[in-house]
């Protein structure tokens, strides 16, 4: 353990030109340059977890309204790397801090003509302000609960937009096992990681803020994903809740 923080110490020192560029702002350039490389990256993302996105949205179907369309939330939706996994017809509302994944999202959109797109709401997790309570069927986040800044937060302003009985959708990368070098290597690579990644966070114990978030059922299981990007982020944790 003391190794580890010593490791951990020694890249804090190294990423001190990149906490200056964010303290002085240049940092914001990258914001530009980030939803580039996500949108390149979710194709190879995509392909090694298609059968587990496609088991998770096939469920999608149970929120569906008896007389009325499949009302969906997705939230920090990046480049919209989940759109062809939703049923036809399904309306969709959007919303990302970045405005600047907006071209990307737009191409997803021309391509998965199945579904209604209803507008694209440049906000974060935790300020769902512009989406009125109990207004959706379905919130979806992937890859997303790592990166905001608070997620007791984010889940509450979920909850809030579901209306009853209404499902909330995650696949997001956790914490490894401490017994393992994956444990080791994602605190030892933080603070590099956490530039790379745009305030992505490898060491979230995720699932407990899940399971403590007041959902009235939750179906949740722990994965290895066969992802190629990198091995921290392979532990996974996916599954659906209920309001």
């Amino acid at each position: 353990m003391l190794f580890m923080h010593l490791c951990t110490l020694v890249l804090k020192i190294l990423t001190l030109p990149l906490q200056l560029a964010e303290l002085v702002g240049l940092y914001k350039l990258y914001k530009r340059v980030f939803p580039f490389m996500v949108y390149n990256i979710t194709f190879a993302y995509n392909l090694k977890m298609n059968d587990h996105k496609r088991e998770l949205f096939r469920s999608l179907g149970k929120f569906r309204p008896t007389n009325g369309e499949l009302r969906i939330l997705e939230i920090g939706c990046g480049s919209g790397a989940n759109f062809e996994h939703y049923p036809a017809g399904c309306k969709i509302v959007c919303t990302d801090p970045n405005p600047h994944f907006q071209t990307y999202l737009q191409k997803n959109m021309t391509k998965n003509d199945h579904l209604v797109y209803d507008k694209f709401v440049v906000a974060t997790g935790e300020d769902l302000r512009g989406v009125p309570d109990e207004s959706v069927d379905v919130v979806v986040v992937t890859l997303v609960l790592c990166s905001v800044n608070d997620i007791g937060v984010v889940l509450q302003e979920a909850k809030r937009v579901l209306r009853p009985g209404g499902g909330f959708f995650f696949m997001e990368h956790v914490c490894a096992d401490p017994s393992t070098w994956t444990f080791f290597f994602q605190h030892v690579m933080q603070p590099f990681w956490y530039y790379f990644g745009d305030g992505c966070q490898t060491t979230r114990t995720t699932w407990e803020y899940i399971e403590n978030a007041g959902f009235s059922q939750l179906n949740l299981r722990h994965i290895q994903a066969p992802v190629t990007v990198s091995s921290l982020i392979k532990p996974h944790i996916v599954g659906y809740a209920i309001k």
